[in-house]
């Protein structure tokens, strides 16, 4: 008898027996209690958080006149030793305070992606899978924080920075992490609700209507710290809602994505589902290659039944553009600002 000596039907069987599981440990238990036993499986699975009573000491910079906003370069302290970089576009039209969002760009160039931008400051020739999301946001009267995340731009390990200009350090920081019980995603949520820590401080915002808005890498975070930090009204997600078995698990991804054991507890639909009742708005493109669209739709029929087991429906919306891996806005962004603002 020939013998497939390969490990394909191991991780297979492996992923069907663990769903089973997951469906049996869930049995007869009510919304509020899965929730909250699941935003506990995904605090483990993040790894140790850093204390979080450390000031944030936020410095400015730098201020730019952009003709329809202005930009500020933002410094602040999240942990010792760890200084971030941050933009702040601020709408020139109309009043504050603003509603804010906090902005997660995905992997390239770190936050001048989000907003376009070269190392000079002057705007990009073409807008790029970002599409100027942050322009975009800030131009529907928005303030927006982009805070470059660790791991990319300037926040890449020193000797990556010379000899590997054009990659990031996610591999470099996921690997060394783990040896202390952390992970790369768990650093970057904790940063996050940091970052919502500095726009909540902030005298020309209204804290009471924080958003987030996520594209890629940048939605696995906007999802986690949304689902974890109820301060956030309301979250777009695009280019990376979708199941582990249809995208991290069917393809080569970045470490970044793989949280230890993760699917002992939930699919990633599920754990996104921990942003309900609050307003999730989901956004992805139909000829996506890393986030196929076919799994997309799936997501989406499941948020869809969770929404409506909380009686939100009104809370959930999507678009799956005609684009690839890469940031719409058409409709997210209008959305986001019409939940932020509502009954104001």
């Amino acid at each position: 008898m020939e013998r497939d000596y390969t490990m394909d039907a191991f991780l297979k069987r492996l992923y069907v027996d663990i769903e089973a599981r997951r469906r049996r440990n869930r049995k007869n238990l009510s919304l509020e209690e899965w929730q909250s036993r699941l935003r506990i499986s995904l605090k483990r699975a993040l790894g140790e958080f850093p204390e979080q009573d450390r000031p944030l000491d936020a410095v400015l910079l730098n201020r730019t006149d952009y003709g329809d906003f202005t930009l500020e370069q933002v410094a602040y302290t999240t942990m010792e030793e760890v200084f971030v970089p941050v933009m702040v576009l601020v709408p020139k039209t109309g009043k504050g305070p603003w509603p804010a969002v906090l902005a997660c760009h995905g992997h390239g160039n770190g936050q001048r992606d989000a907003a376009g931008l070269d190392p000079a400051g002057m705007e990009l020739a073409g807008p790029g899978i970002h599409n100027r999301f942050a322009v975009q946001l800030v131009r529907a009267g928005m303030l927006v924080v982009i805070p470059e995340i660790m791991g990319f731009g300037v926040r890449r390990m020193a000797e990556e920075l010379k000899t590997a200009p054009d990659h990031s350090s996610c591999g470099t920081l996921s690997s060394q992490l783990l040896m202390y019980g952390r992970t790369l995603a768990g650093m970057r949520v904790f940063e996050a609700m940091r970052a919502i820590d500095y726009i909540g401080g902030r005298e020309d915002v209204d804290a009471g209507r924080i958003g987030v808005f996520g594209f890629s890498g940048g939605s696995l975070i906007a999802a986690f710290a949304s689902g974890l930090d109820e301060r956030v009204k309301a979250t777009v997600l695009c280019g990376w809602t979708n199941t582990y078995r249809g995208s991290i698990l069917a393809m080569p991804h970045c470490i970044d994505n793989y949280l230890p054991g993760i699917l002992l507890e939930a699919e990633q639909l599920e754990l996104t589902g921990l942003i309900a009742p609050r307003a999730l708005f989901v956004e992805s493109g139909e000829k996506d290659p890393i986030f196929p669209v076919e799994h997309v739709r799936q997501a989406v029929a499941a948020l869809e039944d969770v929404y409506a087991d909380w009686g939100a429906k009104g809370r959930f919306a999507y678009d799956i553009h005609p684009g690839s891996h890469e940031i719409s806005g058409v409709r997210s962004v209008p959305w986001l600002y019409n939940e932020l603002t509502q009954g104001v």
